[in-house]
């Protein structure tokens, strides 16, 4: 639900259309469900991952789109959910597109997904402070992040850890 505050801020800042916003935020909220397909013992395990578990962890992707794909969700919504592990030069996963390949929902998730992450406590690693994290999506903008959402990002930095503050502790 953090993820999905955010990235459907972050979409109203950029002028997102209204179906663009409601495709967003339904992205945002069923992105990782295919890590139901990921057995737990990978999930929450509390050393680096192999390279094999990470293989496994990458695919959760596909899963997601898969489990969705008979539901009544439009393509874009698959789309953004099969796209929100693609960096902008082409690193990410699962296809390695790059910069403009990549939907800007698409973009606009990726930002605020590695965000709460980034906030959020993992079994191999205590949570970020927000700053923390504000730091490493200005570090890798341009590379792995969209330079102006990231920007948008930074200069509503505020404003986006009150709407987490209500909910959470980020």
């Amino acid at each position: 639900e953090e993820t999905a505050k955010i990235a459907v801020f972050l979409g109203e800042k950029l002028n997102l259309d209204h179906e663009s916003l409601d495709d967003l935020r339904i992205a945002a909220l069923l992105h990782d469900i295919g890590k139901i397909g990921v057995p737990a013992a990978i999930l929450l395990k509390s050393t680096s991952l192999s390279e094999v578990e990470y293989e496994i962890v990458k695919e959760h992707v596909g899963m997601s789109v898969e489990l969705l794909k008979n539901v009544d969700f439009s393509e874009k919504v698959l789309e953004i959910i099969l796209q929100h592990h693609e960096h902008l030069d082409g690193s990410g996963y699962p296809k390695g597109l790059k910069a403009g390949e990549i939907l800007l929902e698409s973009r606009i998730l990726t930002v605020a997904n590695v965000f709460t992450a980034m906030c959020s406590h993992r079994p191999y690693r205590p949570a970020h402070t927000p700053e923390e994290a504000l730091k490493e999506l200005k570090d890798n903008a341009g590379t792995f992040y969209d330079p102006e959402i990231v920007s948008v990002f930074e200069a509503n930095f505020e404003k986006i850890i009150g709407l987490l503050k209500k909910q959470s502790a980020c």
